[in-house]
């Protein structure tokens, strides 16, 4: 195989530099902790001269005839798809994501996502509005600016596409931070943008500490929009940062997703689907079904067939083939998902499968074996916080009334999923629950032409569709006299 291209440096004005300060920090690879690079850690200095360089390339970058932008974001799917072994393993080295994950998922989405938005650049408009006689009225989209986009550790080839595609569609320049210890993928993106023909300054990718590069994002006076995916913690003090310049805020945070099965649900999809709802990247997933809610009639069944599933799941290193679960992607982060089985446990709940690290060849890694722990009660520790890691908290309920008592009974509201044969109780249900998005009979579905986001403090505003280009533009009002006769207001 050939070799990996790692870039390290940060990405301003269409060029890779060192970082102002020079300080780096090692990305580490979690299969083993080594040391993979040591990528520069972004600055103040290194954000003033991204925001410079993407002021500069905004006027031209912004007139551009959007159908031009579309195809040079149609580029980049095509350079995506023709580098897709080379992203695919540089991610899940970086990550710990399984390879035949970053293969069949990671890597198609991102360039599915930057094809749909480079479909769309030139196909989302203005309207006329009808109004009084004799005037026309009409409305432009206008991109935002400079917009200042911070991608999560947990997805950083995907979610960088989410989030640049449509602010790039749309006409806006871009200051991007992926997270510090998974920069890798994003860095080659922006190697690929160039690639494609996208101008200096348009795209700039600056690695570094959320509490330095990323505050000072928020808080820049000349960035006119952030884009957060991450933490609810971290997603409010990015909303206090930017206080105090107005800028326009979008924040995709943490959920608690309920994962409902009725007495009446095809058993056997339903635990499938189940599986794949909360050990899929080992659980590091916003949407993960991290509460597995069963009906009483049901539970011993399904329960039945769900452990044994959970603890034949292959772990390993995420390059092998075989792997069907990797490590977490940082060993504070495995501490962190580990504490809470004696939280759990602390709390009277009962640990069904795993709870532990394995031993062996994986011992130096970040992982932790797929984790069932059923909970006394819905207000518990274990099923009010998002642990964020390859666990699932077991709850039962007796009633269609119960099930969404405890659905509905957290603070977050981004992903759910409910496993029925009953027409009338699916739709009821999906109505009913507090959440941006419902799966019927399946879990975790995306695509970019769906929106994607949560309610309460899971966060405001969509990523994807039609929605994510209304979060990357403003909308201006023309009005026009044609022929309207209007009266002096003050006669003389």
């Amino acid at each position: 195989m050939p070799a990996l291209s790692i870039r390290h440096q940060l990405f301003i004005d269409g060029r890779f530099v060192d970082a102002e300060s020079g300080e780096t920090l090692a990305t580490l690879n979690p299969h083993d902790n080594t040391p993979i690079v040591d990528v520069a850690l972004a600055g103040k200095a290194d954000v003033d001269k991204a925001v410079a360089a993407a002021k500069r390339a905004f006027p031209k970058w912004s007139r551009m005839a959007a159908a031009d932008r579309g195809r040079i974001l149609l580029k980049l799917a095509d350079l995506i798809e023709a580098n897709a072994e080379e992203l695919a393993r540089l991610e899940s080295l970086d990550t710990g994501h399984p390879i035949r994950d970053s293969r069949r998922l990671d890597v198609p989405r991102t360039a599915a996502c930057f094809r749909y938005f480079g479909g769309m650049a030139d196909k989302f408009q203005g309207e006329t509005i009808p109004v009084e006689e004799g005037f026309l009225n009409y409305t432009l989209r206008e991109p935002v600016g400079i917009v200042g986009q911070v991608v999560p550790w947990n997805f950083p080839l995907m979610f960088t596409s989410w989030k640049m595609a449509p602010a790039l569609a749309a006409g806006n320049c871009i200051v991007m931070k992926p997270a510090e210890i998974t920069p890798l993928s994003s860095l080659r993106i922006a190697e690929l943008m160039a690639e494609a023909g996208l101008p200096p300054g348009v795209v700039n990718m600056l690695p570094g500490l959320g509490s330095v590069a990323g505050q000072y994002i928020a808080e820049h006076p000349e960035i006119a929009k952030i884009a957060f995916t991450g933490s609810t913690a971290t997603g409010r003090r990015i909303v206090q940062a930017s206080a105090g310049n107005l800028k326009k805020v979008q924040l995709e945070l943490g959920g608690k997703g309920p994962n409902i099965v009725f007495e009446d649900a095809n058993l056997q999809a339903a635990v499938n689907g189940s599986a794949w709802a909360i050990f899929h990247n080992q659980g590091q997933a916003c949407i993960a079904g991290s509460r597995l809610m069963l009906h009483e009639k049901i539970a011993d069944e399904f329960l039945a067939q769900f452990i044994p599933l959970a603890k034949s799941i292959r772990l390993g290193n995420p390059l092998d083939d075989a792997t069907e679960m990797g490590p977490l992607t940082s060993a504070q982060h495995r501490e962190r998902v580990l504490s809470y089985v004696d939280v759990a446990l602390g709390e009277g709940g009962e640990l069904l499968a795993g709870g532990r690290s394995p031993g062996g060849d994986l011992a130096k890694g970040c992982y932790v074996e797929p984790t069932v722990m059923r909970a006394k009660s819905y207000k518990d520790r274990v099923a009010q916080e998002e642990v964020f890691g390859p666990f699932v908290t077991v709850l039962t309920f007796k009633s269609d009334e119960e099930a969404m008592q405890i659905a509905n009974g957290t603070d977050y509201g981004l992903g759910s999923g409910l496993w029925t044969r009953d027409l009338q109780r699916a739709h009821k249900v999906a109505r009913d629950l507090h959440a941006g998005m419902v799966w019927i009979n399946s879990y975790k579905r995306v695509n970019p032409g769906s929106p994607f986001g949560g309610v309460g403090q899971s966060g405001y505003g969509r990523e994807m569709g039609f929605d994510a280009m209304r979060e990357y533009t403003q909308v201006k009002s023309v009005w026009i006299n044609v022929d309207a006769q209007i009266p002096p207001h003050f006669k003389r």
